[in-house]
């Protein structure tokens, strides 16, 4: 089981948050995030999936960039949780 989602990162921020959920122009569901990191080779990107893994309380390595390396809009994967679960998750996080 692999649940996903959708990222709108917010680099150079200054303290690294998961502001909760929004919807992007087309009206989809994404998750809001900052990092401190500087989108310089990939630490933007690895911040962002530092975050969620710990947030998700799962290992770094279920936690993926599938889409979106360069821009920010992102799709992230994570394995072994159901999209409910990462919902859940980071609703009580």
């Amino acid at each position: 089981m692999t649940a996903r989602i959708p990222v709108k990162l917010t680099p150079r921020s200054a303290k690294d948050q998961i502001e909760g959920w929004d919807v992007d122009p087309e009206g989809r569901p994404v998750l809001k995030v900052r990092v401190r990191a500087q989108p310089v080779e990939g630490e933007a990107n690895e911040a962002l999936v530092r975050l969620l893994a710990k947030m998700l309380g799962v290992p770094r390595r279920n936690v993926n960039l599938a889409r979106g390396g360069q821009s920010r809009l992102k799709m992230i994967e994570v394995t072994d949780l159901s999209d409910e679960e990462v919902r859940e998750r980071l609703l009580k996080g």
